[in-house]
């Protein structure tokens, strides 16, 4: 798999990255570990170099079974993982304070068994914590060789422009794809602007531009996406039309859905490197096959046409998880 620049530091990674989330969290019931363990190195063992995990992905546990899985191939690989919140905890609220950021690190390293991380990001940015005391305790962890490089995740262009003043970012991590398209008004110009990386997570809309969701999906209990208005049944059922359009485009280059909603993406911009989640190994198969589709001129106009006139419905997160959005 080619490799694409996340920044000007000097990180390389392939172009499809994998989010580990869902194999621990999320998403319903954990992913049995020697099951997760396998896909992870399956996912290696097709090109991909860039795994994406979280503290608070458990908490924790997720952090703990991508190090074990990487361990074979640790030093051809590149980790990201991420700080931001109290005790490690999404539901607790945001914590980046320096002693915090500190105690993240270390604890990060001994559950990915490693003596480094390559890509630290801030999780939500946390408006009580001045950025130049965030970027700074980053700064003197780049120096320590704790951390390689540094990003935000879900952060507004002024506090990018800030961070990126004080100590060169080399990514941000937001959501982007056909399903959500926000970040192309302001963020991807600044990005380019700077010479910051774009590694969007849910690039397949939490699932939904597989083609593999309609308003009747059942989801489990503890499915984050119950949650989502975007996942209501009749949001679901007014935004039928975009995958529609997906599935048009993938019958006319005899690929899936999904190969379309990435390759999309890989064709926008050559800094952007998204990072589909799956627990199953055919759907990994699937989301690496999408490196190679080649959108045609024709393809990316029939898409951006067909965009005009689909409006799509429904908020991305709930009100709880919107109030902890940088603007």
């Amino acid at each position: 798999m080619k490799k694409r620049a996340l920044g000007n530091q000097g990180l390389k990674v392939s172009a499809l990255g994998l989010g580990c989330m869902g194999l621990s969290f999320g998403y319903g019931p954990p992913t049995e570990k020697n099951a997760a363990i396998k896909l992870i190195r399956s996912a290696f063992e097709q090109g991909i170099t860039f795994f994406d995990t979280a503290e608070c992905y458990g908490p924790f546990t997720n952090e703990e079974l991508v190090g074990e899985a990487i361990a074979p191939f640790r030093k051809e690989v590149a980790i990201a993982t991420k700080f931001g919140f109290k005790e490690g905890d999404s539901t607790k609220g945001l914590n980046s304070s320096p002693k915090r950021i500190r105690e993240v690190v270390e604890s990060s390293l001994r559950r990915l068994s490693t003596d480094h991380v390559d890509l630290f990001y801030q999780h939500r940015v946390d408006p009580s914590v001045p950025m130049e005391d965030v970027a700074g305790t980053i700064s003197d962890l780049i120096k320590e060789g704790k951390i390689g490089h540094w990003g935000l995740s879900e952060a507004g262009a002024t506090t990018i422009r800030k961070a990126h003043a004080i100590q060169p970012l080399a990514a941000l991590q937001s959501e982007y794809s056909l399903f959500y398209r926000e970040p192309e008004k302001e963020i991807i110009p600044l990005l380019e602007e700077l010479g910051i990386g774009f590694v969007p997570f849910s690039p397949l809309g939490k699932g939904f531009l597989t083609g593999a969701i309609s308003e009747s999906t059942q989801f489990e209990p503890n499915d984050f996406r119950n949650t989502v208005p975007r996942f209501s049944k009749e949001n679901l059922k007014a935004n039928q039309a975009l995958v529609d359009l997906v599935k048009k485009i993938a019958t006319q280059n005899q690929a899936a859905p999904a190969q379309i909603a990435l390759g999309w993406l890989l064709a926008q911009k050559p800094f952007i490197v998204p990072i589909p989640g799956t627990t199953k190994q055919y759907r990994l198969t699937e989301n690496v096959g999408s490196t190679k589709i080649n959108l045609s001129g024709d393809d990316l106009f029939q898409v951006s046409t067909a965009l005009k006139n689909i409006q799509l419905v429904g908020e991305r997160y709930s009100a709880a998880a919107q109030k902890m959005i940088d603007r």
